[in-house]
């Protein structure tokens, strides 16, 4: 799964558009204050993470979006 199907899938379960953020797919605007993220890392992959109260935690690191996405389809529903 890439980060469109992932988009399709979070919209199909009805999870609100204000819990997470996908680079490039999905970033809503205002961005939510509080939100599950999927971003490209620095160094290669992918992280998902959390972002609450003005600071970013990363979760895990993936090496494939795939995996990241299944990851954060699975903390969202």
């Amino acid at each position: 799964m890439g980060r469109r199907a992932l988009r399709e899938a979070l919209h199909a379960a009805r999870v609100s558009d204000d819990h997470y953020w996908i680079e490039g797919v999905h970033e809503p605007g205002p961005t939510p204050v509080d939100r599950l993220f999927l971003r490209g890392n620095e160094g290669g992959g992918w992280q998902v993470g959390a972002y609450e109260r003005g600071a970013s935690e990363v979760i895990a690191v993936h090496g494939d979006e795939a995996t990241a996405c299944a990851h954060l389809l699975a903390l969202l529903t």
